[in-house]
């Protein structure tokens, strides 16, 4: 038996706001969005991103939103893509910084104060 990591589910309170801001300011592409039931996938490659609408009374839920997901997205050049983003108005924790093992992190926070990494691996 073999497993994959398929999507990664990002739960938010604010729904067109966090759907703008993934397709239209960090520009991920947009492979599916159902208004009615509150999902909205965006193509990333081997993995989606789903964004998935918070259900006020699912109490469970509540305590997801807002937390560190350990999202780690791989960009080429990490200090253009910072660049590229800040100038649209994406609120990161800091600039990229340089790790031990040779490549880049720098991380933002999305509309619900999710956060996710970028990662440029330095190859």
């Amino acid at each position: 038996m073999s497993y994959k990591l398929s999507v990664l589910r990002i739960f938010t309170r604010r729904w067109p706001e966090s759907v703008e801001f993934y397709r239209d300011k960090v520009g991920f592409p947009l492979s599916f969005i159902g208004e009615a039931m509150g999902w909205a996938e965006f193509d990333l490659g081997a993995v989606s991103l789903g964004l998935e609408r918070f259900a006020p009374e699912d109490p469970e839920v509540a305590e997801l939103v807002g937390r560190f997901v350990g999202a780690s997205i791989e960009v080429e050049d990490i200090g253009a893509v910072y660049e590229r983003l800040t100038a649209k108005g994406v609120e990161f924790v800091g600039p990229p910084e340089r790790q031990p093992w040779g490549g880049s992190l720098a991380h933002f926070k999305d509309p619900d104060g999710n956060v996710l990494t970028l990662l440029d691996r330095g190859t």
